[in-house]
């Protein structure tokens, strides 16, 4: 993405409408991209050159049409190097209206919208399904451990991918992959073949198909938009997987009761292909892929040993991981043997989570000047939110619980993944955002197999209050690492100076 690298602080000049412009801490970064002049849809108009004259300067539209601007130095014709120079920031804060409105970022906001529900359906579909076969928490969160296993396993190597490969056509593939996974499934279950252990095999291999697309679609996001743009632009991306954790689950828990698993087995792998049709719509910038090296676990946690704020955001983001796992494994049996319901609550239960996160986003999330700094409040909500479901007395207070718990993973997610976003560069992003999977969904499978084994073994209250004591923690954590971090100044990383 352009714009997320800055420009080296030395002396050089941005004379035209915007006035000087002091280069960002990142530096100079070369990028080996061809630029064509499209003079009847520049709006960028005249643009004075830094250090050189106007006739070097290539303006592009399309996703840069608003402050991203493209320039090329003294004999960049001979060596093609490229450098981006920073849009002024503007007075006032990007709309998230105006970053849905992008051509480059629409399509795929509503194929990833599309394709999260059908995730939920799949979610709900196999764990009710598991859960009236076996009537055990314990193989729910088996299942759930065979679906995230792999993001544990491959996070080295996918994140490898990420950087190595052109995003699109890597997500592309894995989609088509988990068209036949999920399809396959369906076919199964209408035959009445789909038994326990043959749902806990294809999640294990729709698994290894979200290790390699995620941390690509994480990344991909800072190549759909502006700098400017960019907090809002995760914001809306995390609210795909908000509005899908609201509507999802309950469209999922209806089709199941009405139409049954198999049905929401297809569903699902329909949903795929809305996000191949949104991915063939959208041209992410391509940016000059690094030398092709085997992946290494080691290499990508050095990264991360070596920035402490780097260090402290993952480690957010893992307690999250493990505190949401109640919402998915534990929500059978509530509705089962606490509430004394039909499964199908399974649905509503996960939905009322998502309805939470759903109103965090549209109210709070990526506002304020340091967001940062509210990271122990919405890991607190958040672990709060976790236990009073965990202890409530009825189907209301369990609502209002998981609605809490859905706000604060919302906030928590939201700020310490754009944090993550803005302090990594390029060519690090989707090594960086395949440790952000482990965190996120590698901590899974073993959230699940503690969450299930719990349950299964002393109550399922008891494993509701244990799985809320990670995100707790870290909100006492990161409370602590902020005090002894100064306010941060304008233009500085989220957490202050590096380590």
């Amino acid at each position: 993405m352009e714009g997320l690298f800055g420009l080296e602080a030395e002396d050089h000049r941005l004379v035209g409408a915007r006035g000087a412009l002091e280069g960002g801490r990142r530096g100079v970064e070369g990028h080996d991209l061809d630029v064509a002049a499209r003079k009847s849809r520049a709006r960028g108009g005249l643009v004075a050159a830094v250090g050189v004259s106007i006739r070097d300067l290539v303006v592009e539209d399309g996703i840069h049409g608003h402050g991203a601007r493209r320039y090329r130095g003294p004999g960049a014709a001979g060596d093609r190097a490229r450098a981006t120079v920073p849009a002024v920031p503007a007075s006032q804060p990007v709309s998230p209206m105006r970053v849905l409105r992008r051509r480059n970022f629409w399509p795929y906001f509503v194929g990833s919208l599309l394709s999260n529900c059908g995730t939920w359906f799949q979610n709900i579909a196999q764990a009710i399904l598991v859960y009236r076969l076996t009537g055990s928490t314990l193989l729910v969160g088996v299942v759930n451990f065979a679906q995230f296993v792999g993001v544990f396993v491959l996070a080295p190597w996918a994140g490898g991918a990420a950087d190595r490969f052109d995003r699109r056509a890597l997500l592309v593939v894995t989609q088509v992959a988990s068209v036949v996974v999920t399809g396959g499934l369906a076919l199964l279950s209408v035959e009445g073949l789909a038994s326990a252990p043959v749902v806990m095999a294809l999640a294990l291999l729709l698994g290894l198909a979200t290790a390699f697309a995620t941390p690509a679609m994480q990344a991909m996001v800072a190549d759909l938009v502006v700098r400017d743009e960019l907090a809002q632009a995760i914001a809306l991306n995390s609210l795909t997987f908000n509005l899908a954790r609201a509507i999802g689950p309950v469209a999922g828990a209806v089709v199941v009761a009405r139409l049954g698993v198999s049905a929401a087995f297809g569903v699902n792998a329909v949903s795929f292909v809305a996000l191949i049709v949104g991915l063939a719509m959208v041209r992410p910038v391509q940016h000059l892929r690094g030398p092709v090296e085997r992946p290494r676990l080691r290499e990508s946690i050095r990264l991360v040993r070596e920035d402490a704020r780097l260090a402290a955001l993952l480690a957010t983001v893992a307690a999250i991981g493990l505190s949401q796992d109640p919402v998915n494994t534990l929500t059978p049996g509530f509705s089962k043997q606490i509430f004394h319901r039909a499964d199908t609550l399974t649905g509503y239960l996960v939905g009322a989570a998502g309805a939470g996160a759903v109103l965090a986003a549209v109210t709070v999330a990526g506002r304020g000047r340091d967001p940062v700094r509210r990271l122990p409040v919405s890991c607190a909500v958040m672990g709060i939110g976790i236990a009073s479901f965990a202890l409530s007395p009825g189907i209301g207070f369990a609502f209002v619980g998981l609605a809490i718990a859905g706000f604060g993973f919302l906030l928590t997610n939201t700020v310490a993944t754009t944090a993550l976003q803005l302090e990594i560069s390029h060519e690090q992003r989707g090594r960086v955002m395949a440790l952000w999977s482990l965190c996120f969904l590698g901590t899974r499978p073993l959230g699940s197999l503690v969450d299930g084994a719990i349950a299964s073994v002393v109550s399922l209250r008891a494993a509701g209050v244990v799985m809320s004591l990670p995100v707790l923690v870290a909100a006492g954590a990161m409370s602590l690492h902020l005090r002894r971090s100064p306010r941060r100044p304008p233009g500085q990383s989220p957490l202050g100076p590096g380590a």
